[in-house]
C-alpha cells in the first residue's frame, strides 16, 4: 500500500504517529505514513522504535523500500513484539544516527561541487563516506579538504526544489550520477540545492540534508584510491586530518 514518506518534505522530522496498514510474514510491518527513511541512493535507512499504546517499545533494525518506491518496510529486531493491523503508533527516528547521516549526506553533495567529475558510486556511512568519481588526475586530499570546509564554513542554505519526472527526463545532465538514478515514479522528484538561487549546487537526490553548510561540521579527505583506470575513490570522515592519526 502506497505510504505517505513524510521524510521528503521534512529532515527533521523526527517522530509522527501513524497506522498499521500490513504486517509480512517476516515481521515487516507497513504504516500509512512514516518519517522514517527507507535505504536508498547510498544512504541507509533509519533504525528507532515504533511506540504503542501502552508504551511498549518496537525496535526497528532497518527500514527499507518494498517491491516500489512507494512501499516501505520497517523491519524489527529478532524478539520484538508484532502490532497488529490498524493498530496506532508512535514512530521515533534513533535522530543521532540520522543527524549523523544528513552532515555526511550532505558533505557527499559538496565533495561534488570540489571534484566536478562522473559519480560513479557512493556509500553514505555514520563516521565514513565515499564517493567514487569516474577521474584520472591527481588531486591532493589536503587541498580538497580545504576547499570543501570552506564550502561549510561559508554556511549556505541548503534546500529542496521540486520537479516533475517528466522535467528530469528532458534534462538528463542534471545527474551527476552514472550508475545510481534519482527516485522516479512517483510524480515528482527532488532538487537539493545548495546557495542562494542554487549557485553552489543542485542535483537530484532523494536523501535526507541538513538545512544549512555549517551543519556539517569539520570534515576532511582522510584517503583517495585508486580503484581502476579511470576511477578514484575518496573518503570523507568527520574530524581534522589529524584525527585519523
Amino acid at each position: 500500500m502506497p505510504v505517505n514518506a513524510l521524510y521528503r518534505d521534512d529532515f527533521y522530522l523526527s517522530t509522527c504517529e501513524a497506522v498499521v496498514t500490513a504486517i509480512h510474514e517476516d515481521g515487516g510491518i507497513e504504516l500509512d505514513q512514516t518519517c522514517l527513511y527507507a535505504t536508498s541512493g547510498g544512504q541507509p535507512g533509519d533504525t528507532g522504535f515504533l511506540e504503542r499504546a501502552d508504551g511498549s517499545r518496537i525496535t526497528l533494525g532497518q527500514t527499507k523500500h518494498g517491491a516500489a518506491k512507494d512501499i516501505i518496510i520497517h523491519v524489527p529486531l529478532e524478539g520484538q513484539a508484532s502490532p497488529e493491523v490498524g493498530e496506532k503508533l508512535v514512530l521515533h527516528v534513533d535522530w543521532e544516527r540520522r543527524h549523523k547521516l544528513m552532515r555526511m549526506h550532505t558533505a557527499c553533495h559538496l565533495l561534488s561541487v570540489v571534484c566536478s567529475y562522473p559519480i560513479t558510486g557512493a556509500a553514505v556511512g555514520e563516521e565514513e563516506s565515499r564517493v567514487d568519481f569516474d577521474m584520472t588526475d591527481t588531486i591532493d586530499k589536503d587541498e580538497v579538504t580545504a576547499r570543501l570546509m570552506a564550502l561549510v564554513d561559508e554556511d549556505h542554505p541548503v534546500y529542496l526544489q521540486w520537479i516533475t519526472d517528466e522535467e528530469l527526463a528532458a534534462n538528463p545532465g542534471i545527474v551527476k550520477s552514472k550508475n545510481v538514478r534519482p527516485p522516479i515514479g512517483l510524480g515528482r522528484v527532488s532538487l537539493v540545492c545548495i546557495g542562494e538561487n542554487s549557485a553552489i549546487d543542485s542535483q537530484p537526490c532523494g536523501g535526507t540534508h541538513v538545512s544549512k553548510t555549517r551543519e556539517v561540521g569539520r570534515i576532511h579527505i582522510a584517503k583517495i584510491e585508486k580503484k581502476g583506470k579511470e576511477n578514484r575513490r575518496f573518503r570523507i570522515r568527520f574530524g581534522a586530518p589529524g584525527d585519523d592519526a
